[in-house]
């Protein structure tokens, strides 16, 4: 059994795909802080300085002014302001994903050959014929 794991382990696939998953874990990284420490921020000043990571509506009696005073507090809270971060976060890691997968497409598809015309047609009845052909079958007459 255990011989039997090492060589569905050791397959092509299942290394490619771990591999596929650490480059992905470390690109989403990336772009969280992207998005958290580039993005928002200048998207938030435009809007008004607004601070998205701290937007919130608390479920529950009082008013705070941060997410962890209401945490503390033991009061739900709806992050909308998280949620749009990770909305921003979603959209740009899909649209790297788009660009790298269409990259790879392109470069990967063979060239089309075009299908070599072995067909002519006969000047005088108009049929199609091989192309090497010096007499039509169908009316008999010699071709150039």
């Amino acid at each position: 059994m255990l011989k039997e794991f090492k060589e569905f382990a050791m397959k092509g696939n299942i290394v490619d795909l771990a591999v596929g998953v650490v480059i992905g874990g470390a690109f989403g990284k990336i772009v969280t802080s992207l998005v958290n420490d580039i993005v928002m921020p200048i998207v938030g000043m435009l809007m008004g300085k607004v601070d998205f990571s701290n937007q919130f509506i608390a479920l529950g009696n009082g008013s705070f002014t941060t997410i962890k005073e209401a945490k503390e507090a033991g009061v739900a809270t709806l992050n909308y302001g998280l949620f749009i971060n990770n909305i921003i976060d979603f959209l740009i890691v899909a649209f790297s994903i788009f660009i790298v997968i269409k990259q790879i497409n392109r470069f990967s598809k063979k060239k089309e050959e075009k299908p070599v015309e072995n067909k002519k047609k006969c000047p005088h009845c108009y049929s199609e014929i091989h192309i090497d052909a010096t007499r039509c079958p169908n009316c008999t007459s010699e071709l150039n």
